[in-house]
């Protein structure tokens, strides 16, 4: 959702920069909850306040919150049926494509330098390798950037 809804709000409607985007989603991956809703939230405070905030938040999540009951309710009652069950292993997929096409559209926008190219690989082989917390993964992240901002 995130490569939709930051078209929508940096190209189409122009309510935010796209930097701003890249800012609020920083912010939305750092706290609990679903990321869409996150930002949505963000963008929502950023442009009408508390309000906006709530119809965002509740924008972003009613619509998929009552199509995964519905999944969820069908899925149960057929789950046993070969094609259902076909459905699902071809859409996994189909949903790593989706994520790996969000994670480079974001990444071409935010890794301006060589530094932060250097402080990405390097989380990336903490998470993968090293299993780190994302937590921690945000922290180092932030403490990098702070040391990084100095240096420039």
């Amino acid at each position: 959702m995130l490569p939709l809804i930051k078209n929508e709000v940096t190209q189409k409607k122009k309510w935010i920069t796209s930097e701003d985007f890249i800012d609020g989603a920083a912010v939305a991956q750092s706290v609990p909850g679903a990321i869409a809703i996150n930002i949505a939230t963000f963008i929502g405070n950023k442009i009408y306040g508390k309000r906006g905030a709530i119809a965002a938040a509740l924008g972003a999540a009613l619509p998929s919150l009552i199509i995964i009951m519905v999944v969820a309710r069908l899925s149960l009652q057929f789950r046993e049926l070969t094609i259902v069950q076909h459905f699902f292993k071809g859409a996994a997929p189909a949903i790593v494509s989706l994520l790996a096409s969000a994670i480079i559209g974001i990444g071409k926008e935010s890794l301006r330098d060589y530094r932060q190219i250097i402080i990405t690989i390097g989380l990336l082989f903490l998470l993968i390798y090293l299993h780190i917390h994302p937590i921690l993964a945000i922290v180092i992240a932030g403490i990098s950037g702070l040391f990084f901002r100095g240096k420039q």
